[in-house]
């Protein structure tokens, strides 16, 4: 009976598919899509229909395409743009297609129900969907390893890019960031976490821009997400593909290339309300640019906020002291036909200016508290780039180069410094220099994958620090830090039986840092480099006994080179090493359906992280910051997730992430007589939502969802003066957005409950071991939206 119940469920959901479907198939409409590159070709046609049509698997993106032109129905003209391509499409519904490998279905393979999408799909379709991070042409389905993957329509990014990182964070329990502020934060992903604070160690999760290279030594740069195509997280460590800043993984970030045929345009704004704060508002546009028909295309996006401040200064008497600007623009230039290469020259810049801390004071009057001084942060990010790539057989060569020029600076009110009583300032400004470069070569097949390459980079971080009064501030000890790796890596999965596939790769890198310390009056004093060569091996084996049902195995390894830091001895010259550390990894997973088919998916792994010799940047009792090794960790787990598709229309999705980790044979200044977990990594965290859509007339749509996310109680950091808890607190949110074909009107409402909580322990060093710091969430805040497209 239950065998019964599923067939008619998934009859009904293909004739409510199909009957969706039809308008957007039959009606007939003039293409002019000139030949080219298929996902080129897509993308226009797209475009001139007004429907999402997406090309993920890249060798079939670059095949050529004879291109549409005249009178047609939308079927009609996906079909001839396919012809000679080896590809075929799906109608997921009026508004969505999917173009993929075309695939020949044995005759006894049960015909499966093709639902509606999700305003943000996050799993498998039944379009094959290559995990592009992995750098081999790995299937989703198939990937030996826990993979976060997110498409973003429209509606849902106009709503949601100024938000960056934290719009991603708040709809994964297993990715944590700390609040310090946009542009200040650290990410965390499942648990590996080795500090509250930003200093001169190695970020655990990798960032990326497509191909690029975002971030090694530096805070999360919380690029804006507007006209991003989609996000990828893979769990750490990532050490095999991605090398050194990967031990909890990475977040790559796949924004929407240029179409060589087609001039676009797409806008949004808002404007926004926060409870007992001010009114802020944000805006992006893009504008596409064909050059040389079918051969070159600019792509630009530009966007700005203003994030209201809700914290108010009762010493200096001023309003919502926390106020947030940001701006930017991401630029690129695609070439689709050069001898056979696809070449993009890009470049990304961003600015963030945050007028004061976002931190109050525990047992003041709520959102108040009362410093000397304000304590502003500014944040200037540039990016370069030149990425190419070029089908090679079954698979590609892909070769990339990059710079990253990142400066920022933070002012605290450092008042009671050394018992002093009178206002005193501590001014700390980083600039960071990044090269990177990477070259790999792909092929094997979707059943035989690998990938082999060379990679290199060159990382300069230089800290100094002043303090005094406002207007006459002392250097004291700064720190300069260069690490340099030169790698090679390769990765093979090879199907041993029918159902059975096994991976193996190893990354062997040659890794040198060193580090001087900076003293204005001395010129800088230097310290002997040091150099390692370590071997980070992966290995995974995934089972595939049917198509619905699927587990893997995998272990990896990960590093970080060590570097030097001034050490915690208040304003003297003095400097202390800190090692490097590294983390090894081992998961099991299940999958259970396919999400973009089947009614009911489920996605779960349990995992164990050995980790060794853990870095920290932390802060000293007098309040000046250092960094540190603080002694071995391990982290166990669980992290899951469920989607139920109640209908077409609704759609039910749940997660939760469940961590232990402990602190063990801490370095002596880090010990205490209670068991320490690593920090700022909540035990548990959960989230549910809901979402619905639906066409309630011709090119009419209606979209809502609500959501709800708990987060666990964590601490601020190891050791005596750090172990200060944080976080239990709950948060609701709701949206909606009305859609017409042209342009959509949306409403959100975030923190519905308006709830106060401590969302991190911190927002001053000096005052820090005071263990009364907190950071409030920020209070209910309304939002008007409206976004465009021509």
């Amino acid at each position: 009976m239950t065998v019964l119940r599923a067939r008619w469920a998934a009859m009904a959901a293909v004739g409510t598919g199909l009957v969706l479907a039809m308008p957007a198939i039959a009606q007939a409409e003039r293409f002019d899509v000139s030949p080219g590159r298929l996902g080129d070709v897509a993308a226009t046609l797209g475009a001139q229909a007004g429907i999402t049509i997406t090309v993920t698997d890249p060798v079939i993106a670059a095949r050529r395409s004879p291109g549409v032109r005249g009178a047609r129905s939308v079927s009609a003209a996906l079909t001839e743009a396919i012809k000679g391509t080896g590809a075929d499409f799906v109608f997921y519904d009026r508004k969505t297609v999917r173009i993929m490998a075309r695939k020949i279905i044995p005759p006894k393979e049960p015909k499966r129900p093709v639902p509606a999408r999700t305003p943000i799909e996050t799993a498998e379709v039944p379009g094959d969907i290559i995990v592009m991070a992995s750098k081999q042409g790995t299937l989703l389905d198939s990937f030996p390893g826990s993979v976060k993957l997110m498409e973003f329509d429209a509606g849902w990014l106009a709503r949601n890019a100024g938000n960056g990182s934290a719009a991603i964070a708040e709809l994964l329990p297993t990715m944590g960031s700390t609040n310090l502020g946009p542009g200040r934060d650290k990410l965390f992903i499942r648990g590996i976490a080795d500090s509250s604070f930003s200093g001169q160690t190695q970020a655990t999760v990798g960032q990326y821009l497509g191909e690029v290279r975002l971030n090694y030594s530096a805070p999360d740069p919380d690029l804006n997400l507007y006209d991003m195509e989609r996000v990828e997280i893979l769990v750490g460590p990532q050490g095999t593909l991605y090398g050194a800043s990967a031990l909890g993984g990475i977040i790559r970030f796949v924004p929407n290339a240029p179409a060589t045929d087609r001039i676009a345009a797409t806008a949004s704004a808002g404007l926004s309300s926060t409870r007992s704060g001010g009114v802020g508002g944000d805006g992006a546009a893009m504008l596409n640019i064909p050059i040389a028909a079918d051969r070159i295309a600019l792509r630009i996006v530009a966007f700005g906020a203003r994030e209201a401040g809700y914290i108010d200064d009762r010493s200096r008497n001023l309003r919502d002291i926390n106020t947030t600007r940001s701006f930017g623009q991401r630029v690129t230039l695609r070439i689709a036909d050069l001898s056979g290469w696809t070449v993009d020259i890009g470049g990304v810049e961003q600015n963030i200016t945050s007028r004061d801390g976002q931190y109050t004071i525990r047992g003041d009057p709520p959102l108040t508290r009362a410093t000397a001084i304000a304590q502003p942060f500014r944040d200037h990010y540039h990016l370069g780039y030149v990425t190419a790539r070029r089908p090679l057989g079954r698979g590609e060569i892909v070769t990339t180069a990059s710079v990253v020029e990142h400066d920022f600076t933070t002012v605290f009110d450092a008042t009671g410094y050394l018992g002093t009583t009178s206002p005193l300032k501590f001014e700390e400004a980083n600039a960071i220099r990044a090269y990177a470069y990477e070259t790999r070569v792909s092929g094997g097949g979707q059943r035989s994958p690998w990938v082999a390459g060379v990679a290199g980079i060159h990382n300069v971080s230089r800290l100094s620090r002043s303090i005094g009064v406002p207007n006459a501030l002392k250097q004291i000890a700064g720190v300069r830090n260069r690490q340099m790796e030169f790698a090679l890596f390769g990765q093979a999965s090879q199907s041993i039986t029918r159902t059975l596939t096994a991976t193996a790769g190893v990354r062997v890198t040659l890794a040198r840092s060193g580090g001087s310390l900076l003293d204005k009056s001395k010129n800088g004093s230097k310290e002997p480099s040091s150099t390692a060569l370590p071997a980070l091996p992966s290995f995974a084996v995934d089972w595939q006994p049917s198509r619905s049902f699927s587990s893997f195995v995998h272990f990896q390894k990960g590093f970080r080179a060590g570097g030097l830091a001034v050490a915690p001895s208040g304003d003297a010259l003095d400097s202390r090493k800190f090692a490097a550390d590294d983390l090894s990894m081992t998961e099991f997973g299940v999958r259970w359906g396919r999400r973009g088919e089947d009614r009911l998916s489920i996605r779960a792994a349990i995992f164990f992280a050995d980790w060794n010799h853990i870095q920290a940047d932390l802060v000293d009792t007098s309040g000046l910051p250092y960094t540190a090794n603080v002694g071995d960790g391990r982290v166990y787990g669980l992290d899951a997730e469920i989607t139920w598709r109640l209908s077409p229309a609704l759609t039910l999705t749940g997660a939760a992430f469940v961590n232990n980790s402990k602190l063990y044979e801490a370095e002596t200044d880090f010990g205490t007589l209670e068991e320490q977990t690593l920090p700022n990594v909540p035990r548990n965290g959960t989230r549910a939502a809901a979402a619905w859509q639906k066409t309630i007339a011709e090119g009419v749509n209606l979209s809502a969802d609500v959501s709800v996310r708990y987060i666990g109680q964590s601490r601020l950091g190891v050791g005596p003066v750090l172990n200060i808890p944080q976080g239990r607190y709950a948060v609701g949110d709701l949206g909606g957005r009305l859609g017409f074909d042209k342009f959509g009107v949306s409403l959100d409402i975030d923190n519905i409950g308006d709830f106060r909580a401590n969302s991190f322990a911190f927002g001053n060093p000096f005052s820090v071991a005071e263990r009364n710091q907190m950071t409030p969430l920020r209070p209910r805040t309304i939002r008007l939206g409206f976004d465009v497209r021509f």
